[in-house]
Order: C-alpha cells, then structure tokens, then sequence
C-alpha cells in the first residue's frame, strides 16, 4: 500500500516521501497515529510540486554548492528539546527537522535525503555531514539541548551516557537471570524427590496425575472391554 509519510519514521522513509508498505503496517500504525496519509493521485502530484520547488534552491552546480559548504560552517544550529536525567531524549531529532531549521532560520535549502544522520536520541553536541553536491560535503554545528537549560560539560556527557549504559546492562543482567531461576524452577519441579529413607518420591506434577483410590479401583474393576466372537 502506498502512503506519504507526515512525518520521519525512522527505517521507513522521511516526511514527505511516498513509501510503499504492508497494508496491516499502514491501516494498524501509520493511519492511526497520524504518520502517514493514503497516497491518492492528487496527493502525490502535490508532493512532487513541492519536491520541484525545494530543488530550485538547491545547489545546481559545484561552485554552488563550494560556497554553501562556506556559508554551513558558519551556521549553528539549536534544538531545545525534552530529555531525561541520563540525557536521553522524549523523542528525537531527525534529518527532516535540521532541514527544516536550516532552511527556516537561514534560507538555505538541501536535500533531507543527503542529510548523513539517523535520528539523534541524546542531548550533546554533533557534527551533521551534509552532501551537497557530487564529492562536495558540508558540516553542520548542531546543539541538542535538554528543554528548558543549557547543555553540561563534556564530561558530564560521557558520565550521563555511561550511567545509562551501565543501567541498561544491569536490566539485560537482571532479566537473565530471573530467566535461569524460572528455567531452575521449572527442571526442580519435574525431578524425583529422594526421602529420608532413600525412596523416590513423586513430584508434584505425578502427584497431580495421579488417581484417587477409588477411582483407581473403578479403572481396574472395569478393565478393557471384552470382545467375543459372535457363534
């Protein structure tokens, strides 16, 4: 089924990209959380019209695009953004959102698609690579900073990055191990408990087979039916 995307979805496409996927994907998630809206003919020819408009301001040659790596080293660009204590992000920021920045705040226009970023989940400081033009690459300062303050010392950073990782392990660890305890579990209940006097016992499990004694009687008592020759 084909859809264009309102938004970025990240290993999907970006926003404004028609994309092609699983009917079920599109009618259970994308419709429904407002990521993307059926592709009807009308819709797609307004995408492409916009797509044609961006280009025109997109560098059209390599002396364009030499100058536009000139004027990217000098732009900053600033995302405020809400974020946990660790530093990981409510959300993220995507290639579409820096398009967006540069060409709202600096009139500069590139193609999202060239953007050399996945989705940036944690506050800090980044380098945004940029291709502009065959062989031709710019670099963009971006700030991803935590909403309402300012972003930490570098150190600060690394130590929030490598407490969240160390939490992460602890919850793999955790959960392993309470994985084992319900495998040890499960083998303890089936194996045969030894008594004081060396008999085996039942587990639980033969105990909760087992018959009644009358019932038990019934069963013997009954026996398989008998089959006579007719005379």
């Amino acid at each position: 089924m084909e859809v264009i995307l309102l938004k970025d979805v990240e290993k999907v496409g970006l926003r404004g990209e028609v994309v092609n996927v699983a009917r079920g994907y599109a009618r259970n998630f994308l419709l429904p959380r407002k990521l993307a809206q059926e592709a009807t003919p009308a819709r797609v020819a307004e995408v492409r019209k916009t797509e044609e408009k961006r280009a025109k301001h997109e560098a059209k040659t390599f002396e364009d695009a030499q100058e536009l790596v000139e004027r990217l080293g000098g732009i900053e660009l600033r995302f405020d953004v809400k974020a946990g204590p660790t530093g990981s992000l409510f959300g993220s920021v995507t290639p579409t959102d820096v398009a967006d920045q540069l060409w709202e705040r600096h009139k500069v226009r590139v193609d999202r698609r060239k953007i050399g970023i996945d989705t940036i989940k944690r506050i800090g400081h980044y380098q945004v690579p940029i291709e502009l033009f065959q062989d031709v690459t710019a670099e963009v300062r971006t700030l991803v900073v935590p909403e309402g303050g300012e972003l930490p010392p570098d150190e600060q950073l690394e130590a929030m990055e490598a407490a969240e990782r160390a939490e992460e392990e602890r919850t793999v660890e955790q959960k392993e191990e309470l994985d084992l305890e319900a495998l040890d579990a499960a083998a303890a209940a089936q194996d045969p408990q030894v008594s004081s006097n060396g008999e085996i016992e039942p587990t639980p499990d033969d105990v909760a087979g087992e018959l009644v004694d009358d019932e038990f009687d019934r069963a013997v008592d009954t026996g398989p039916a008998e089959h006579s020759e007719p005379a």
